[in-house]
C-alpha cells in the first residue's frame, strides 16, 4: 500500500495534529495512520521499516566511525539516529543518547513515531539530558560501554556552548581517539545553515553544516544529509 506522502510529513502532520487537538502523540500518530489505511502506527511503522534506510545505514557504520548526520527541522535528522541506535539493539549492543535538547518522554515519543518499544530492548538503551554534556562528561560515561556500542549526541553545535568547555574542535578530536580506542559508534546530530537552499541542491552536504565555531569537518568519516525523504551517505575514501 502507497502512502499518500513521504514518513516524515505524515509525521509531522501528527506532530500537528497532537498540538492542534490537545491529545498525545501517538494517538495523533494512529489517526493518521488509519487514514493511510493501516490499524495502527506500529503497523504502518512496521511496514515502512522493512524498506527504511537505517538498516542499510547501519550495516556500513563499523566500530571507532564518526559520523555526522545533517539536515533542516523536520526532515528527520533525529529519528534517523534514533532508528540507527534501535538497528544497534537489534544487533545486541547498547545505544545511549544525550541530548541537550530533548527530554526522555521527548525521545519515548520519537521512539514510538518509529514504530519501536524500548521495553523490547531490555537494558540496551541509556538516556542522558544533562546540562553538562561535553566530551570530558560523555567519555567518563562511556568509561565502561562495550565495544560497539552507538552513541547519539544532540546536537554537534551546542557541545562548546558553555564558555568553560574547550572549543568544539579540541573536544570532536578527544571523542574521535576516544571512539577508535573503545570501538564505539559516534554519532552527531548536526544543525544545517540557513543559507542551504534545496532548490539548488536536493540534499545539504558537508559545506552546508552550521559552524558558530571553528571546526575541521574531515575528523568525520562518514557523513549522512537528509532533505525531504532524500538520504545521502558518504564515507571518506
Amino acid at each position: 500500500m502507497k502512502l499518500s506522502a513521504p514518513i516524515y510529513l505524515l509525521k509531522r502532520k501528527a506532530r500537528l495534529l497532537s498540538r492542534e487537538e490537545n491529545i498525545p502523540l501517538h494517538v495523533a500518530l494512529d489517526r493518521i495512520a488509519v487514514k493511510e489505511g493501516f490499524g495502527g502506527w506500529s503497523l504502518l511503522a512496521t511496514k515502512e521499516s522493512a524498506a527504511a534506510p537505517a538498516g542499510k545505514l547501519f550495516a556500513r557504520l563499523t566500530p571507532g566511525d564518526l559520523v555526522l548526520v545533517g539536515a533542516r527541522p523536520g526532515h528527520g535528522k533525529t529519528l534517523i539516529s534514533l532508528e540507527l541506535a534501535v538497528e544497534a539493539m537489534k544487533s545486541g549492543n547498547r545505544s545511549v543518547f544525550f541530548t541537550l535538547e530533548y527530554t526522555k518522554n521527548d525521545v519515548l515519543d520519537r521512539f514510538r513515531t518509529i514504530g519501536a518499544e524500548l521495553t523490547h530492548f531490555d537494558e540496551l538503551f541509556e538516556f542522558d539530558n544533562s546540562d553538562a554534556i561535553s566530551a570530558d562528561y560523555i567519555i567518563k560515561s562511556l568509561g565502561l560501554a562495550p565495544r560497539g556500542t552507538l552513541v547519539v549526541v544532540d546536537y554537534l553545535q551546542l557541545l562548546d556552548q558553555k564558555r568553560e568547555n574547550p572549543e568544539l574542535m579540541t573536544q570532536i578530536r578527544k571523542l574521535k581517539s576516544f571512539a577508535r580506542d573503545r570501538e564505539l559508534i559516534l554519532v552527531f546530530i548536526s544543525q544545517i545553515d540557513r543559507s542551504y537552499d534545496p532548490l539548488k541542491k536536493p540534499c545539504p552536504d558537508i559545506g552546508d553544516v552550521r559552524l558558530p565555531n571553528p571546526l575541521d569537518l574531515s575528523l568525520f568519516n562518514k557523513t549522512c544529509f537528509l532533505n525531504k525523504g532524500e538520504i545521502r551517505f558518504q564515507a571518506a575514501s
